[in-house]
């Protein structure tokens, strides 16, 4: 049950909360989300809110560079083997592999600027949007958050920053997503190995193609639940600041900021 359902009372809408978390449009850089998207594919979408793409454009990502050994090239020319790098590489797939990508950090720079207008706009239309939600399955409300809390508990795993958001569908893929980069690059278990100091042993057992998956994925959850914190903070504010204008303030009557009522 949504505290307010009608879709047709008008054009655009500021927000939306429900189930699976809060959906909203406020104002991004797009030279940021394009460098997300540069740093992986799909990441740039996700900080839009645009799921169903970013998840593609991520799967999507994996599935090629996995077939094609890119992490496993860049390693070996960052230690200066070049002709290692080009033995492993598979160019059966290659051509599929930039387009994609460059198509993500288009498309994520374009729709940057489009969803900037779109906010822009509904924010001049200033209309109500839903600010709870609650089925049998649970409840989701806008509220306040601390965006430190929700930084430090990404830090300790990535989607744990997206939970205290309630950003279900993003915090589901990203725990999915840590659990099986963690199972493949056994970064646990060479960690393991450094503590004891066998550090010779806590080499060979890293699978550097799945590791260098794992930067993206951890600095990506820090920032996103920090921004994410952030920009819900200010949706609370000015959603409470038009709740109390329109059903407090007396007409005709401009309150100012810090001004005494008498």
């Amino acid at each position: 049950m949504d505290n307010f359902r009608n879709p047709y009372r008008s054009r655009r809408y500021i927000a939306n909360v429900n189930l699976m978390g809060t959906t909203q449009l406020h104002l991004r850089n797009p030279y940021t989300i394009a460098c997300w998207s540069l740093a992986f594919p799909g990441f740039g979408h996700l900080l839009l809110n645009k799921y169903l793409r970013g998840f593609a454009l991520v799967l999507w990502e994996l599935f090629i560079n996995q077939k094609i050994h890119l992490n496993l090239a860049m390693v070996h020319s960052f230690n200066g083997n070049f002709q290692a790098a080009k033995e492993v590489l598979e160019p059966k797939y290659m051509a599929m592999y930039i387009p994609v990508y460059l198509f993500a950090v288009w498309d994520s720079y374009r729709s940057t600027i489009d969803v900037n207008k779109q906010f822009i706009i509904a924010r001049g239309e200033n209309k109500p949007l839903s600010t709870f939600s609650i089925s049998p399955l649970g409840l989701n409300y806008l509220d306040k958050r601390k965006p430190w809390i929700s930084a430090a508990w990404a830090v300790t795993i990535p989607s744990l920053g997206q939970l205290y958001q309630h950003q279900i569908l993003s915090a589901a893929f990203f725990l999915t997503a840590t659990i099986v980069l963690m199972e493949n690059s056994n970064l646990l278990l060479a960690i393991h190995y450094l503590i004891l100091g066998d550090l010779e042993h806590s080499n060979a057992v890293l699978n550097a193609q799945w590791l260098m998956y794992l930067p993206s994925f951890y600095f990506y959850s820090i920032y996103e639940s920090y921004t994410s914190a952030v920009e819900n903070n200010k949706l609370f504010d000015r959603e409470m600041r038009t709740y109390l204008v329109q059903h407090f303030q007396p007409a005709g009557r401009v309150f100012r900021v810090k001004e005494r009522i008498e």
